[in-house]
């Protein structure tokens, strides 16, 4: 009975095993690679919430105004859209950033939160109106990509975001 076991049946049974478990590896594999290709570009999620929402009174920010505004060097990022007020006084922005490697953003969430305070200073006594859009900002994070919103319309934006992820 056991050279039933252990004889040259086993060894096929073995075989048999680690072809399977290779299997399963091979197709966990291919299940990251296809969520990481399925993850949509900067331009993908900024055309979603220029749909979702009204941005024509906001400006496209470039790498100087992302240095300016967030200390946020354009090498640490794969990609970002930023959008501004026109005018100083609206709080109103929009920034996506794709990151390079996603343990930077704890990092990139202290700059996004100095720059929360220094808006928060400038608005309060000034247009406490603006002071409130900016208390109630919206931060997000998805897998390499960060969300920050600062609007009325900021419940949208957050949705547009959220769903570009879900888009075929």
């Amino acid at each position: 009975m056991t050279s039933l076991i252990w004889g040259k049946g086993a060894r096929k049974w073995l075989a048999a095993l680690f072809a399977c478990a290779a299997l399963v590896m091979a197709t966990a594999g291919c299940s990251d690679a296809e969520r990481e290709e399925a993850a949509p570009t900067i331009e993908e999620i900024a055309e979603h919430i220029s749909q979702a929402v009204n941005v024509s009174e906001l400006k496209q920010g470039d790498a100087a105004k992302l240095q300016k505004l967030y200390h946020i060097a354009p090498e640490e990022v794969e990609g970002f859209m930023l959008l501004t007020s026109q005018s100083n006084v609206r709080a109103d922005e929009i920034l996506v950033l794709q990151v390079k490697d996603a343990a930077d953003l704890g990092a990139i969430k202290e700059n996004v939160q100095k720059r929360i305070e220094a808006q928060l200073v400038k608005f309060r006594d000034y247009r406490p109106d603006e002071a409130t859009l900016v208390e109630e900002h919206v931060w997000k994070t998805k897998d390499r990509f960060a969300l920050f919103a600062v609007s009325r319309e900021s419940g949208q934006v957050e949705r547009a975001f959220e769903e570009a992820f879900s888009l075929p």
